[in-house]
């Protein structure tokens, strides 16, 4: 199948990039049933083209002649905005489309200016709520709206900012919900927003891409820092991403790994707009050998062929497990996603297990022997961490060197 066999207009299709000859699976199923103008609910693993699965048909519903806000693209973080706009205007600025980006970070009075003639906006919900509501931004032209990363949106952190940016719309509009994953606790919120909608699962839902080898190691917890350079050191990975559950510990891993003479920066939501994305495009350049991010960047953004992925903590909400792994064999590549796993995580890897329906069995790590103890189980049926055995790391303390110990010169 090629582009020309999906109803796309003759201006889209001159202005698709050269290298775009097939279509997805996604991308075959949703952009003939949202030009039809269906509501559309549509599920695809992560890196399959969804961007452009809703975006190529929200392109061609944009009049050109009006220089009004037409289409709306909301998306939870500002890492992913910069994404899907720079997909989009691949093919928006060959047919005279704006697509302004709006999120939060940047100067307003900047970005202000550039809403002049804007006529699709790809946009965080804080930063489109607060134009909306200074009247700088006005939907009464929309006619098509979508939610990249949907699940993400409609979980609470989210929704209530989503409910008054929708109270800003025409009541008459076509709604396009994407997601690589979709909780069953989110479905009925999901249903609620659309109308008849086509509901297309180019995948099995939150399913994990056949190309990405699951590997999961068994650690201590105090161990996690120390396994994670000895894998690194050991495998000649050109590049990896290390996800973490904190702020503070990707920052704290970050100094681990420099000290190591590893190539490594943290990214997370407490660096600057500016800082985030330096560092983001200096991993994507090759400057940087190792990234440590916490969820952030778990949803959308795309690496070219990045070849590893690790948990050095397993997410409490098993979706993002997904989203995680998803960052590597993106585009048809081979990747490979590595989790350490404590005792502690017991819970966090089971709902994972339940989710993906995979059986992701624990592997032991050479020279990284487990010591601590699993939780206990009380009569009660509750479960009880264990005292924390003392010579978990004994041997990982034996092996720091004696000058660490030595009092430091004045310099």
């Amino acid at each position: 199948m090629t582009f020309d066999t999906l109803t796309l207009s003759s201006d889209i299709l001159r202005a698709l990039p050269a290298q775009m000859t097939t279509p997805t699976r996604i991308q075959q199923q949703a952009i003939p049933a949202v030009l039809r103008g269906s509501d559309v609910l549509a599920l695809a693993q992560t890196g399959s083209g969804k961007t452009l699965a809703f975006g190529l048909p929200m392109l061609q519903r944009i009049d050109t002649g009006v220089n009004q806000v037409q289409g709306v693209v909301l998306v939870p973080t500002r890492e992913l905005a910069a994404q899907v706009s720079v997909a989009l205007n691949q093919v928006a600025t060959p047919l005279g489309i704006k697509v302004v980006m709006l999120c939060g970070g940047v100067d307003q009075a900047q970005q202000i200016t550039e809403l002049e003639n804007a006529q699709l906006v790809v946009a965080t919900t804080g930063r489109l709520l607060d134009f909306i509501n200074q009247g700088v931004v006005s939907l009464d032209a929309m006619t098509v709206w979508a939610m990249d990363e949907a699940d993400r949106l409609l979980e609470m952190g989210f929704w209530p900012d989503v409910q008054r940016i929708m109270a800003a719309m025409p009541a008459k509009r076509q709604t396009l919900l994407f997601s690589a994953t979709m909780p069953a606790a989110l479905e009925t919120i999901a249903d609620s927003l659309l109308f008849k909608p086509v509901r297309i699962e180019a995948h099995e839902k939150n399913s994990v891409v056949e190309d990405i080898e699951e590997r999961l190691y068994l650690v201590n917890k105090g161990s996690k820092a120390q396994a994670l350079i000895a894998l690194i050191k050991q495998h000649d990975w050109k590049q990896l991403l290390v996800f973490v559950a904190e702020k503070g510990s990707a920052d704290a891993l970050a100094k681990r790994l420099a000290k190591a003479s590893l190539s490594v920066a943290a990214l997370h939501g407490d660096k600057d707009q500016s800082a985030r994305e330096q560092t983001l495009a200096d991993f994507k350049a090759g400057k940087l050998k190792v990234l440590i991010a916490t969820d952030l960047l778990s949803r959308g953004i795309h690496i070219d062929a990045l070849p590893v992925v690790i948990n050095a903590d397993l997410p409490a909400n098993a979706p993002v497990y997904v989203h995680r792994v998803g960052r590597t064999a993106r585009a048809g590549e081979n990747g490979l996603a590595l989790s350490l796993v404590c005792h502690g995580e017991t819970e966090a890897l089971n709902a994972i297990r339940q989710l993906t329906g995979r059986e992701l069995p624990l592997l032991e790590l050479e020279g990284f022997p487990v010591t601590d103890k699993p939780a206990a189980e009380s009569a009660t049926g509750e479960r009880k961490r264990a005292p924390r055995d003392k010579k978990a790391n004994r041997r990982t303390n034996a092996k720091k060197s004696i000058k660490q110990f030595k009092p430091k010169g004045r310099g």
